[in-house]
């Protein structure tokens, strides 16, 4: 039976790139030893480094005077970082989720911050939309696409002030005009690479500017300064970004990845919203995210949750299990998930139907 991947995260990854960071870590490139125990400072693994980097700029046209990182940690300790390195006087938080909540409550730490919009009330089943921004925050911070309750910003804000963007798990899904963004970061587990390393894409001329002593591993200079090297960086999970960067390239860059999106979701929404059985979670289509796709049983079906996830694992659907502060199901769909997958859910859900 074949399988398909709608798991969250760590994410799908395109088969091909599965094997190739298979093959590296049995003989990276013929040497004779893995990529899990080379040098990350060998003249094997640097190549490795400075591509990767280099796709990151050319995949999203980076500007000039961008830097890009790769570090540990997780966007949990960039929620840290960010006000650590960015936070002067001001911040601006929009609050649409788990996530962007809990880097607000980090940012708080270091100065004052402003909410400036939420969709808290409805338990973030909704994107703010003309809501104002105060003109004198030192930057703005967004989650563009929420996981757990399945909105996303499909594109970039227009507001009087720098942003911030957490971008683990629609980066690379469609263009983005880095110009706006003074950093944009993220776990590159939702859509880049396995668990383990972060992407940061930061304006150079913007660090310096606060006045607190920034400990060593935490202060971005230090990373842009020895090229993600200060401390040993997770060596495989690049390698796994790099060849996902390459398959991105091969495949006609985000342009493409954003059309293969729009089709991808079409095809589920458009099924829960035929189907009786079935409605979406998010209020308004314009908010409903392409990559985490959330969905629950109406009413009158409720009791059929356990049914239709036994029915659907059966039948190869993978990782379908809503987040419990959503509960029924969700469909991510990020880069690797193919069109034949989302039918072969569309067809379940058919199916499911049919019997009840």
């Amino acid at each position: 039976m074949k399988k398909y991947n709608f798991g969250a995260g760590p994410c799908i990854l395109p088969r091909e790139v599965i094997e190739k960071t298979a093959s590296a870590i049995l003989d990276f490139n013929g040497i004779g030893l893995s990529i899990a125990e080379i040098s990350h400072r060998s003249k094997d693994f640097q190549p490795v480094m400075d591509e990767a980097m280099a796709l990151v700029k050319e995949v999203l046209n980076v500007p000039e005077g961008y830097s890009v990182l790769f570090l540990g940690g997780g966007a949990s300790l960039e929620f840290c970082m960010i006000p650590f390195n960015f936070l002067v006087k001001k911040a601006g938080y929009l609050n649409t989720g788990v996530w962007a909540k809990k880097a607000m409550k980090e940012a708080k730490l270091f100065g004052d911050v402003v909410e400036v919009a939420s969709s808290a009330d409805e338990n973030y089943t909704y994107l703010p939309k003309d809501f104002d921004v105060p003109t004198d925050l030192d930057y703005l911070h967004v989650t563009t696409n929420n996981t757990i309750y399945g909105t996303e910003y499909h594109k970039d804000l227009d507001v009087p002030v720098r942003l911030i963007g957490d971008m683990s798990s629609d980066i690379f899904s469609r263009p983005v005009d880095v110009s706006k963004y003074d950093c944009i970061y993220g776990g590159a587990q939702k859509n880049l690479s396995m668990a383990g390393v972060t992407f940061i894409i930061i304006k150079d001329d913007v660090l310096g500017r606060v006045q607190r002593e920034i400990p060593t591993m935490l202060d971005y200079r230090t990373h842009i300064k020895k090229g993600s090297m200060f401390n040993t960086p997770p060596v495989v999970p690049i390698y796994t970004a790099l060849e996902n960067l390459r398959w991105i390239m091969a495949n006609g860059g985000v342009e493409a990845m954003e059309k293969l999106a729009k089709e991808r979701a079409d095809i589920v929404y458009g099924e829960i919203d035929r189907n009786k059985l079935f409605r979406g979670t998010v209020k308004c289509e314009e908010d409903r995210s392409y990559m985490n796709i959330c969905f629950v049983l109406n009413d009158e079906y409720a009791d059929l949750q356990d049914e239709f996830f036994k029915f659907a694992t059966e039948r190869g659907m993978v990782g379908i299990k809503g987040h419990r502060d959503v509960g029924g199901f969700r469909a991510s769909c990020y880069n690797a998930m193919t069109v034949e997958g989302c039918k072969a859910l569309v067809e379940t859900m058919k199916e499911f139907e049919a019997k009840h």
